[in-house]
C-alpha cells in the first residue's frame, strides 16, 4: 500500500480525515442503504432475561437459528434477586418465567449464557468489558439503551429493541439510520471529589437531555484521557441520558491494558494483530464533526440532581434553580418541583434522605466501591437512611470481598447484595418507600424509577455515600479532610 507522500506524489486522493465512528462505521457497512441508512455488520450480541427469551423465542418459532452463537451472551441481571442465597424466584410477578423461559431459550440457541448462579454473572454492561466480550472497533448491540457504556472501550454499541435483537441474531446485521456526530471536549483537571459521573451531569445539566439527539458523541480532552476506563464506562453510560445515539472513547494503552488477558479477549499473535488494529483506530486530528463542544473541567462541583430529568443537576452547593435557569417548560418545572417536593431557591445541601443506594450499570464497578468505602470507612450510616450497596458483577463482589470492602460497607450499616440491576429501578418487585427521598448513584430519577412516587437525586457514589451517613444530601468534599 502507497505511503501518504507517495499517494500525494501520484497524484491519488488522499483520504478524507476519519473520526473514531468514522472508522468503525467504514468498516463495518455491508451494504448502503436509501437515505442514508446502511446494512451494518454486528460483531456482538447481548441478551439478557427481561428481553432475552422474546428473542429467541420467536427466532425459534419463525424456524431460524442464531447465524453465529458464539458471538451472541446473555445474562441474568435485570429482574434477578439481588438477596443473598437467591435462586430462580424474583420479587417480580411472574418473573421467575423470565428466567427460567431465558435459560431454555439460551441452552437450546447454543449462546454463552452467564446465569443466576454463574460466578461471571452480572450487569450486562459490567460483564462485557470485565470479560472482554466489548472490543475496540466492535459493533454491540443489546436491547437495552444503557449499551452506549461499552462504546468506552472503542466499540459502536447502542441499544436496540426486540424485534431487532431478533434479526442481528438471524442475519449478523442491521439497518442502522447513520447518526450524525459531535466531539465533547472535557478540558482540564478534574478537583478534588469530582468524578466521570460528575462530568456527565455536568454535561446534561448545561445542554439538555436532548442534546446528544441523532449522535453518535465521541468524548474527548484531557480530563477523559486522563480517566482511568471505569470512569470512562461511567461516561458513556449516561450518553443515553443525553439522548445520544451511542457514546464513544478512543482506545488507548489503558484501554489495552486493561483488555489483555480476559477471558473473551484475543490472545497469542491474534492479541498482537488485534493491537496492531486497534491503534489505528484514533481518530485524526483533523477529522470533521456535525457539533463540537468544550466543557472547562477545573472549577467543577460534585453534582445532584433536583428533579426528575438527568437535566434537572446542579453542583451539590447550588440551590433549586428558577424556572429561567431550569433549561425547562413551567408546566415541566412546576411538575418536577411538585414530584420532588421542593421549591425554588432552596439549598440542596442538607435535604433530609430516608435511603441510599450504590449500584447500577453507571456506578458498581470495584472502583465506584472502593471510592464509596474510603468514604465509609469509620463511619456510620444516619439513624434512619436504608442503605443499599450491590456489586454490578460477581466477580466484582468477589474482588470487594477480597480486599475486605463488604466489612466496611456492612459496618457502615448498608445492606450488601449480590450483584445485579437491582433497585436502578423495581422491575424486580423491590422498592424504595412513596415519597422517601433517596440519593442514587444510579443514571434515571424519572418518576417512580425506583418506587411509586419515590424522589430520586442522582450524584457519584461517594456523594452517596457522604449522604448517607450525613442523613441528609452532603458534599463529600466535607469528609475528605
Amino acid at each position: 500500500m502507497a505511503t501518504a507522500a507517495e499517494a500525494r506524489a501520484g497524484g491519488e486522493a488522499r483520504p478524507a480525515p476519519a473520526s473514531l465512528f468514522d472508522k468503525i462505521w467504514a468498516q463495518h457497512v455491508v451494504r448502503e442503504l436509501p437515505g442514508g441508512a446502511a446494512l451494518v455488520a454486528i460483531d456482538r450480541i447481548f441478551l439478557h432475561e427481561r428481553t432475552g427469551s422474546i428473542a429467541l423465542k420467536s427466532l425459534a418459532a419463525a424456524g431460524r437459528g442464531v447465524l453465529h452463537p458464539r458471538r451472541v451472551f446473555c445474562t441474568m441481571d435485570h429482574i434477578v434477586d439481588t438477596l443473598p442465597g437467591r435462586g430462580d424466584d424474583t420479587r417480580m410477578p411472574g418473573g421467575r418465567a423470565f428466567i427460567t423461559e431465558t435459560r431454555e431459550a439460551a441452552r437450546a440457541a447454543g449462546i454463552h449464557l452467564f446465569d443466576v448462579r454463574d460466578a461471571d454473572q452480572g450487569i450486562v454492561h459490567v460483564i462485557s468489558p470485565e470479560l472482554g466480550i466489548v472490543l475496540p472497533g466492535a459493533t454491540v448491540v443489546c436491547p437495552d439503551s444503557h449499551t452506549c457504556t461499552q462504546g468506552a472501550m472503542g466499540a459502536f454499541a447502542w441499544g436496540i429493541g426486540s424485534t431487532e435483537a431478533e434479526h442481528a441474531l438471524a442475519t449478523g446485521t442491521l439497518r442502522v439510520n447513520r447518526p450524525k456526530t459531535m466531539r465533547v471536549r472535557f478540558e482540564g483537571r478534574l478537583g478534588r471529589g469530582v468524578t466521570a459521573k460528575d462530568l456527565a451531569l455536568a454535561l446534561i445539566g448545561r445542554h439538555g437531555s436532548a442534546g446528544g439527539n441523532g449522535y453518535a458523541v465521541e468524548f474527548a480532552g484531557s480530563a477523559v484521557r486522563a480517566l482511568e476506563i471505569e470512569a470512562r464506562l461511567t461516561l458513556c453510560n449516561m450518553a443515553t441520558e443525553f439522548s445520544a445515539v451511542a457514546g464513544l472513547i478512543a482506545p488507548d494503552d489503558k484501554t489495552f491494558t486493561y483488555l489483555e488477558g480476559r477471558r473473551f479477549a484475543p490472545r497469542g499473535a491474534d492479541w498482537e494483530a488485534a493491537l496492531d488494529s486497534w491503534r489505528g483506530l484514533a481518530g485524526d486530528e483533523e477529522a470533521v464533526f456535525d457539533r463540537e463542544l468544550v466543557l472547562e473541567v477545573d472549577e467543577f462541583a460534585p453534582m445532584v440532581t433536583w428533579g426528575t430529568s438527568p437535566q434537572h443537576a446542579a453542583p451539590v452547593t447550588a440551590a433549586v434553580p428558577t424556572l429561567e435557569a431550569s433549561g425547562t417548560t413551567r408546566e415541566a418545572f412546576e411538575r418536577a418541583l411538585a414530584y420532588m417536593g421542593l421549591e425554588s431557591g432552596q439549598p440542596l445541601m442538607g435535604l433530609p434522605i430516608d435511603a441510599a443506594f450504590i449500584g447500577s450499570c453507571t456506578n458498581s464497578r470495584i472502583s465506584d466501591l472502593r471510592r464509596a468505602a474510603a468514604i465509609l470507612d469509620g463511619r456510620e450510616v444516619a439513624a434512619g437512611v436504608k442503605a443499599i450497596c450491590v456489586p454490578g458483577s460477581m466477580s466484582v463482589k468477589r474482588q470487594a470481598e477480597a480486599e475486605g470492602l463488604d466489612a466496611v460497607f456492612r459496618r457502615a450499616g448498608f445492606e450488601w447484595r449480590e450483584s445485579g440491576c437491582s433497585m436502578c429501578f423495581f422491575a424486580g418487585g423491590e422498592s424504595f418507600g412513596r415519597r422517601e427521598r433517596v440519593i442514587s448513584s444510579t443514571n434515571r430519577n424519572f418518576e417512580s424509577r425506583q418506587g411509586p412516587e419515590t424522589r430520586t437525586h442522582l450524584a457519584s457514589p461517594e456523594t452517596v455515600a457522604a449522604s448517607a451517613v450525613a442523613g441528609r444530601i452532603a458534599d463529600v468534599r466535607e469528609l475528605m479532610g
